[in-house]
């Protein structure tokens, strides 16, 4: 990743950071190389999960799962109290968003947060400039599904979560949503 990654990303667990609690067991999906964790410190667990997660770098506190979510999440005899989605919903087809949701509000606790970062859909063509620039490594925008931000709301309250907060930022192009599961 280059500078310019690191800074979006950065950013982007700077505005979820303030929602998660030392005592949180925390389930990152879409974790990557687990930048959340080492950024937010504390918490009581957490369980990274995205298809390039290193399973070698899991500690006594933090676990990494090669592999998908729900399919490859491993059992559990606890619910999560946080689950956190960062620029990942515009990588799920809309035929599978339903399907994620129910799955994201059964891995967590009742009252348990969701905290999710997603760009607008312009975000792609600024995207694909600096990437041809060499300024940005960034996704490959073609793994992106055009997700419609607007429908966030309605998507994760039919599966059963309350919005307790929305707002912009990154200049208005990313979202951040808190939901809490009913």
């Amino acid at each position: 990743m280059k500078p310019l990654d690191y800074h979006l990303q950065n950013w982007r667990i700077a505005v979820v950071r303030p929602h998660l609690s030392a005592t949180d067991r925390i389930l990152d999906i879409g974790a990557f190389d687990g930048a959340l964790a080492r950024q937010v410190r504390e918490f009581r667990a957490y369980v990274g999960i995205d298809p390039e997660a290193d399973p070698a770098q899991s500690t006594a506190r933090m676990h990494f799962v090669r592999g998908r979510f729900p399919q490859d999440l491993p059992p559990s005899e606890e619910p999560f109290d946080a689950v956190t989605l960062l620029a990942l919903l515009e990588h799920i087809p809309d035929t599978e968003l339903g399907a994620f949701a129910r799955a994201c509000a059964d891995a967590l606790r009742p009252g348990g947060k969701l905290l999710i970062t997603v760009p607008h859909p312009f975000v792609d063509r600024i995207l694909d400039i600096l990437m041809a620039l060499r300024l940005l490594d960034g996704m490959e925008t073609d793994a992106h599904h055009g997700f419609d931000v607007a429908r966030t709301r309605d998507i994760f309250e039919q599966a059963g979560f309350e919005l307790t907060l929305h707002r912009r930022f990154q200049l208005g192009l990313n979202n951040f949503f808190a939901f809490r599961k009913i």
